[in-house]
């Protein structure tokens, strides 16, 4: 996705309202609006999107066109894709939310749904498929396991890009009667607030229109229709023959539906989205989130290397675009192409081995396809399963392993893991957008931590006008156990979808931080750690910490952050169960208090705090004044009381020590 709504000269009627908000959120504020209903039985990690779109039905909201939304959970996921099936056989706009086991168990109902041309659009948030053991996180195996169902793919690479693509999919769907899959990657991206534009109501009412001069009832008794009938061995074949008539419409309806959302909000997508690969050798080709690292590593190749190598992302798996594909690479020596999954038993796993097909198709003169004498060396990887981490270093690895790696050349690989079948990364490379700011915090699972990382985003996102990206370390064991969390602000928008290694600020609301690794690791020089403590004596403070965290805080001129977080969250607290998750909340002060920014946008604390009660308002509006001003007073206390251990007890200590005889000369 290019935005040209910002760029001179360019004037676009619906931009999109600025704001912060995960891929969950954008995707529950589009279909609240354009849909009648959900039919839903949310599994990990599509849960936040059922859950707040029956927020919505529960607080009574209407669609555009002033009618009662309905949401309804059945007993599984098979049962939810067939009432969805119900509901638009009758001629409702429905949709969906699912993810991994949950999406293979709809698997028979949703080639019923492409059979009868039903133009549903389901949301997935992308999960890896339990094999030898079970994971909640992302992975692309499980919409790779229903492509074949007559369905539209598309896949976004950010919160944007997920509620955009829902309302695109939407359009496409409703255009063609054939229905789609908006895919985004679980936690990834369904989990991580960034900055977007929210498409305007009013443009939304334009752009899809109403259902009832959209949809058909095929149970209307005054125009009947025969469907989901038995079709023996005179009539099954010529049906399914029948509906290649439909398919055939649906690329010109995509990407139709594209440029019209291009030329309304200045956001344009395509089949296909080339990222620096005019004159590009070497090419890294991915779906998802996974590709805006690459295209922070690409940036980073070019500036330090000179190495000629671009990126493409692949927005429409369905239908595949294959001569768009051939056209963006077909003048590349080499491409590397990344999924998040792994068949060793095909050919190839599924992205590359169609991208080879339409490359053989390019090379034997098939219609359509540009006319190509060679063909690229391709090369497979798997990487980011089960959300494991993919780094710039990684991307630096695929990118030498295909430009330079001569005899020892790796054909399938994989990154992210130790393996004989694994990329060494030589270097982790900060691919940061310039002055960026990054935080890494060490907390526990219940501590309210993760929500406040969320209000720190919306906070400097809406507040200060920068780019924020905020992101926790999900896990399925998390309540009460170590946890970590992420935050990167900077003037531009921020492209790495990985875990933080280059870290500016270090909190540790985790009193146990320091004995389960090291929680300065990564800290910049001059930067920032906050220690939790329930001691108010600098020096007794600076006593406890480890000798190793000592020498790093030294070493690197840290500065340390201190204050008792859990006596303000149980003297601040007006309900008991709130005292454990107002503890997170406290650091939301401290950080506004110790960062730059606001002094760098020249904020007053009135100010500051009226930006914070909104925020507050957001997140816990709905359990009522008092938790508002609670959590409040909470942000104000950590911003008044937080103190610093003195340099001179910091370096005292060192001076102190006994120094070797060449030293003391």
């Amino acid at each position: 996705m290019s935005d040209d709504s910002n760029k001179p000269g360019k004037a676009f009627p619906f931009p999109g309202i600025p704001t912060t908000a995960d891929g969950s959120a954008i995707v529950v504020w589009v279909e609240t609006h354009i849909t009648q209903g959900a039919c839903a039985y949310p599994i990990t990690s599509s849960t936040n999107m059922g859950g707040g779109y029956q927020q919505e039905v529960a607080n009574g909201k209407k669609n555009l066109w002033g009618e009662t939304l309905a949401f309804i959970e059945p007993e599984s996921e098979h049962s939810a894709a067939s009432t969805c099936e119900g509901f638009a056989v009758a001629g409702g706009r429905v949709t969906n939310f699912t993810s991994g086991q949950g999406l293979v168990l709809m698997k028979e109902v949703l080639y019923t749904i492409s059979g009868k041309r039903l133009p549903v659009v389901f949301h997935i948030g992308a999960r890896a498929l339990t094999s030898h053991a079970l994971n909640v996180h992302c992975g692309h195996d499980d919409v790779m396991a229903v492509a074949d169902c007559g369905w539209g793919i598309l896949f976004g690479k950010n919160a944007q890009n997920a509620g955009d693509l829902a309302l695109i999919a939407r359009r496409a769907a409703e255009d063609s009667a054939t229905p789609f899959l908006n895919v985004q990657d679980g936690f990834l991206t369904t989990h991580t607030i960034e900055n977007v534009r929210l498409p305007e109501p009013e443009f939304m009412k334009q752009y899809i229109g109403p259902p009832s001069a959209k949809l058909i009832n095929l149970m209307d008794p005054d125009r009947p229709v025969m469907s989901g009938v038995v079709q023996n061995q005179d009539s099954y074949m010529k049906g399914k023959i029948a509906q290649r008539a439909y398919y055939d419409r649906v690329p010109q309806a995509l990407e139709r539906a594209m440029q019209e959302f291009y030329e309304a909000t200045g956001r344009r997508y395509d089949l296909v989205e080339p990222y620096r690969l005019e004159d590009a050798e070497y090419a890294i080709v991915g779906m998802g989130g996974l590709v805006e690292t690459a295209q922070a590593t690409v940036d980073y190749l070019r500036k330090t290397e000179g190495l000629a190598i671009g990126a493409l992302h692949v927005t429409s798996y369905r239908p595949f675009p294959g001569p768009q594909i051939v056209e963006a690479l077909k003048h590349c020596r080499a491409v590397s192409v990344i999924e998040r999954m792994d068949n060793p038993l095909a050919e190839s796993n599924p992205l590359i081995c169609e991208i080879k097909a339409a490359f053989a198709s390019a090379l034997t003169g098939t219609p359509f396809y540009a006319k190509i004498d060679r063909i690229p060396e391709f090369l497979s990887g798997s990487g980011g399963l089960g959300s494991r981490d993919i780094r710039p270093g990684d991307f630096l690895a695929v990118a030498r392993n295909m430009a330079f790696g001569n005899g020892s050349k790796k054909y399938y690989f994989t990154v992210g893991i130790k393996h004989e079948l694994a990329l060494e990364a030589p270097i982790d490379p900060d691919v940061r957008p310039p002055g960026a700011f990054s935080m890494r915090g060490h907390s526990v699972g219940g501590y309210g931590s993760v929500t406040t990382n969320k209000i720190i985003a919306t906070i400097v996102g809406e507040l200060f006008g920068l780019y924020v990206q905020a992101y926790p370390k999900y896990g399925s064991e998390k309540k009460g156990l170590p946890t970590t969390y992420y935050l990167t602000v900077a003037a531009e928008p921020i492209l790495t979808h990985c875990e933080l290694e280059h870290v500016d600020f270090a909190p540790m609301n985790d009193v146990n931080a320091f004995n389960l690794g090291n929680p300065l690791a990564g800290l910049t020089p001059n930067g920032m750690a906050f220690i939790q403590s329930d001691k108010t004596d600098p020096a007794e403070i600076w006593a406890r910490v480890p000798h190793y965290a000592k020498k790093i805080i030294r070493t690197k001129n840290i500065r340390a952050l201190v204050l008792d977080t859990v006596k303000i969250a149980r003297e601040v607290a007006t309900s008991a169960d709130l005292i454990q998750r107002m503890q997170g909340i406290v650091l939301l002060g401290i950080f506004l208090r110790a960062t730059p920014f606001r002094e760098a946008a020249g904020t007053t604390d009135e100010e500051l705090f009226a930006g914070v009660e909104k925020s507050l308002r957001k997140y816990f509006g709905k359990r009522g004044e008092r938790v508002v001003q609670d959590n409040l007073l909470a942000v104000r206390r950590g911003y008044q009381e937080v103190f610093e251990v003195p340099r001179e007890i910091i370096e005292g200590e060192a001076a102190a020590q006994p120094q070797p005889a060449e030293l003391q000369a």
